[in-house]
């Protein structure tokens, strides 16, 4: 399995440029995860990840997400190589976005999260609890 999950801050907001053939919408963007322990001293270290979205995911990070925002993606972890200029072997690892959600206070569900096939998942939970009635029998 191939997966990967952020959540954290957006340390500026997302660059997109378009692909040459296909004119397919491309952003970048860096997120600041929080590790998990403080260190002695009682500081939280953080590590910087750049992120790439395509498609309806790319146009979606550029138009609704900001600096400083706290976002989570998903997505897989893809590796690259290739020769420079002088010939030396490069690599480079890349982490290739598929869902991307707000992680900050509740937002309009309009825009609050988009899966890789540019949709917003829809729901009709209006934040309301309904009673039920214990007596009847499960539907399961």
């Amino acid at each position: 399995m191939n997966k990967f999950q952020f959540m954290g801050r957006l340390t500026k907001d997302p660059e997109t440029r378009y692909t040459q053939n296909t004119n397919t919408p491309v952003s970048t963007f860096s997120i600041a995860v929080n590790r998990r322990f403080t260190e002695a001293n009682g500081e939280r270290k953080a590590d910087f990840f750049n992120v790439t979205a395509f498609g309806k995911l790319a146009e979606f990070c550029s138009k609704y997400y900001k600096k400083g925002q706290q976002v989570l993606v998903e997505g897989r972890i893809q590796n690259r190589t290739w020769e420079d200029q002088s010939g030396q072997k490069r690599y480079a690892t890349d982490y290739i976005i598929e869902n991307a959600y707000f992680a900050d206070s509740r937002r309009d569900t309009s825009t609050s999260d988009i899966n890789d096939f540019g949709e917003t998942p829809t729901s009709s939970d209006d934040g309301e609890f309904i009673t039920v009635d214990d007596t009847d029998e499960l539907p399961f």
